[in-house]
């Protein structure tokens, strides 16, 4: 009889040579558990998706009693779902005056896709810009937008005039004009190793935006949801874009994605033609019912007001000649070494001792720190024990 392992590499598509093969029975808070003991601290959170942990109590209690009303009824924008109004204006309510409608997903790349439909038929523009080592999707047009040539080389030929930028390069501005329909940015930039651009970049591309009249899209995708210290990356600038990407930390572990704007620039989708973007699952009712109740236990919980001091204590805890420089915001931290080798290495041993660590689809030299925020101190120093334990055994 076949192993779990081998079915999974004979029966489900593959993305790499060389899957890590851990097997999940279940998971609890910070914990992963295979089926044979294993216990793993989730340094990943499931790529900044379990922001409040994984099977959170509330989340759990909020999936079941939507599971004892409706599933899917029809597809997104027709019905009154009461999950779906819920969560928009809860969102909204923490969002700042400008956003005032929301366009439920299922996932960030899809986020992707309907903001850069609507800035395109808002601003009667075609051209977009986005950074070099950008990540926001690997759908289409979502991958059109990623600034490594050789991701999406071979999938080519992709949407046209897409321009490129450098992240976190004033100098640049220049080339957003008139024929510029939008500009998105990640608020941090994730895949490229956890890159944080300075405040006064950031306004000046809000000014610039402004002066030529393109919007501005941010990604929140990764960011948001209190991962960096603040509910949404944006408020570290003190500005605020036109449409906001969000997903990922979004659903408390189940799938969703939005992208939220003015309804001035939202309602194009409603006519010229109707039904101008459509999504048959976006909003699924339990998705949203899951992540009204994340969003409540990260404010009820008040787990921002700790990220800051549990990303010093891994900044402090992660002391070694090999780390060349600790990169991020919050707990989206990024630790930069030498080599893809040593990453691997690293990350190989850590799981092989129960701490999963990963690294970035742009910048293979550095490992990706971003846990649940409802991490301890105990797990902290326990898992940074095992990251040490890991650098001191670095071959050469």
């Amino acid at each position: 009889m076949l192993t779990n392992r081998q079915l999974f590499l004979l029966n489900t598509a593959q993305t790499s040579h060389s899957p890590r093969l851990i097997e999940i029975e279940r998971a609890e808070g910070v914990y992963l558990y295979g089926p044979n003991g294993e216990k793993y601290i989730d340094l990943v959170s499931g790529f900044a998706v379990s922001n409040i942990g994984h099977r959170h109590p509330k989340v759990l209690e909020a999936i079941t009693h939507q599971l004892n009303k409706y599933l899917h009824v029809t597809v997104y924008g027709e019905f009154v779902q009461a999950p779906q109004v819920a969560l928009a204006t809860k969102l909204l309510s923490v969002l700042p005056d400008r956003f005032d409608t929301v366009y439920f997903t299922n996932s960030g790349a899809e986020a992707t896709e309907g903001a850069m439909k609507i800035a395109k038929k808002f601003t009667r523009r075609r051209e977009i810009f986005a950074a070099h080592k950008a990540y926001h999707g690997s759908t289409q047009g979502a991958l059109s937008l990623m600034g490594n040539t050789e991701y999406h080389r071979a999938y080519a030929p992709l949407l046209p005039e897409i321009k490129f930028i450098h992240y976190n390069a004033p100098a640049d501005l220049h080339q957003i004009t008139t024929d510029t329909a939008a500009v998105i940015l990640e608020a941090i930039q994730g895949e490229a190793g956890i890159r944080v651009p300075d405040a006064d970049y950031m306004r000046s591309v809000r000014k610039r935006c402004d002066d030529v009249g393109a919007l501005l899209i941010f990604d929140e995708i990764q960011t948001g949801f209190g991962r960096t210290g603040k509910l949404f990356a944006f408020e570290h600038y003190g500005i605020e874009p036109d449409i906001i990407l969000l997903a990922k930390g979004m659903g408390g572990g189940m799938p969703i994605g939005a992208f939220v704007a003015n309804r001035s620039v939202m309602d194009v989708i409603k006519d010229n033609p109707i039904l101008g973007h459509i999504t048959t699952f976006g909003g699924h009712p339990v998705s949203c019912a899951a992540a009204l109740a994340s969003l409540q236990v990260i404010l009820d919980e008040r787990l921002i007001g700790h990220v800051d001091r549990k990303a010093q204590l891994f900044r402090q805890y992660l002391q070694h000649p090999a780390i060349h420089e600790i990169r991020g915001k919050g707990l989206m931290l990024c630790l930069q070494l030498n080599t893809f080798a040593q990453v691997e290495q690293i990350s190989n041993y850590c799981a092989a001792q129960g701490v999963i660590i990963d690294w970035f689809l742009h910048c293979e030299t550095a490992l990706r720190i971003a846990p649940p925020l409802t991490i301890s101190e105990d797990e902290i120093r326990t898992a940074c024990d095992v990251i040490l334990d890991a650098l001191s055994k670095l071959d050469g």
